[in-house]
This record gives structure tokens, sequence and C-alpha cells, in this order.
């Protein structure tokens, strides 16, 4: 049944959360979510440089173990985390907001390029590859954004990353997502000079929209 949720919390972490941290903080709200005797979350935070390993990961794609690698038990493949990438946790009761998942994706997809055309970048979605893509600074399309979410008893786990000024070469340990074919790019290669809580500020003005998407309005 889908009714009229509130708002989530808005939660922003700074400095570096430890990946362990922040998935059994992740874990444990989801529970508290779905029980009722916690709000809905949206949290925002930064990791130090790791890899997570989603449920379809190929271990073939982890070329250069140079960081911890962590079993994230969202969906896709590998995908790196570290300082100047913006993650924001998604944490819904989708029983609340529609129990449709390819919407709830659809609209995290559109709430990234919503936010990323704030700073002048024209962002998409690209037909069979994950992720968030626009031309690079040398008109090469590049990943720019990934999305990698869990739901469990209808309550969502997990999100989206947004490279704002990541060291790239850091992405070489792996194939990002399992695509080979194109690079990843940053607002910062872009030359666009953003910080963290320009970013966060792009993704709360286009917040609402974002929510009222689940429900198809």
């Amino acid at each position: 049944m889908t009714g009229k949720a509130a708002a989530p919390e808005w939660q922003v972490s700074p400095g570096l959360t430890l990946y362990p941290d922040a998935l059994a903080d992740m874990e444990h709200r989801a529970a508290a979510i779905h029980s009722g005797h916690a709000a809905e979350r949206i949290w925002l935070l930064e990791h130090p440089p790791l890899y997570t390993a989603g449920t379809s990961a190929d271990p073939a794609e982890l070329i250069d173990r140079r960081f911890p690698v962590y079993d994230a038990g969202r969906g896709g493949r590998y995908t790196y985390h570290g300082p100047g990438q913006r993650v924001a946790y998604v944490q819904l009761d989708l029983t609340r907001r529609g129990r449709d998942v390819r919407r709830f994706v659809h609209a995290i997809e559109g709430w990234v390029i919503d936010a990323l055309g704030d700073f002048g970048v024209t962002a998409r979605r690209a037909d069979g590859r994950i992720g968030i893509w626009c031309d690079d600074a040398n008109g090469q399309e590049a990943k720019i954004g990934a999305i990698g979410v869990r739901v469990r008893r209808w309550v969502t786990l997990h999100g989206l990353s947004i490279n704002v000024n990541p060291d790239l070469s850091h992405f070489g340990g792996i194939v990002p997502c399992g695509i080979a074919e194109y690079p990843v790019t940053s607002l910062a290669a872009l030359g666009i000079h953003a910080g963290m809580a320009d970013v966060d500020a792009a993704l709360a003005h286009h917040r609402d929209h974002f929510l009222s998407t689940l429900s198809g309005a």
C-alpha cells in the first residue's frame, strides 16, 4: 500500500567513514525502518580508498588489490570508493513509496542527472550500461556516477556515488562495474571546481522531485 511518507532524515557525516562501520549502521537502520522504529534516511558520506564487490562481481575484474576489498551485498560488480567521491546511501521504505524497484533505480539515476545538471554537466543513462555517463574533457563517453542498490523487506540499502574530485587512478585496480571500454571522469576532471557541500546542495535541491517520482508523481 502506498501512503504519504514523511521526508527522510538528511544525514551528512564529516571526514571519512570506514566501510564496515557504514555497512553495519546501514543494516541496523534498515531493520529499524522496517520495524517502524526509525525514520527513513539519506546518508551522505565519504570513505577511505577501498573496493566493494557486488553480488555479480567477477574476481577476474579485480586487477590490483591495492586497497581493502569488501563484499557489499548490493547488486552489481566491483566499485571504487574513496576521498573526493560523494556517496549517498538511500534508505527508504518502498512499502510506503510504491513497491517498484525498477522505478526506484530509475528515480535515483534521474536524481543524479538532475544534480549534475546544476554544474552544467549533461549527464545521461546509457542503454545496457550501469551508471551515469557524460562526455569527458576529450569528448569521450565516461562514467561519472555509479548506482548500486539492495532491497530487503522493501527497505532500500546502498545507493549512489558521484565523482567530485577523487584520484581517478584508483579506479585502475578494478574494471569499474565490469565495463572496461569506457573511462571514468569527475567534476574536477571536467574543469568544474565544486566541493562536497556544493554537490550536497544540488542533491538537496532535487531531493523532493526524486522522492515524488517514486509514487509516479
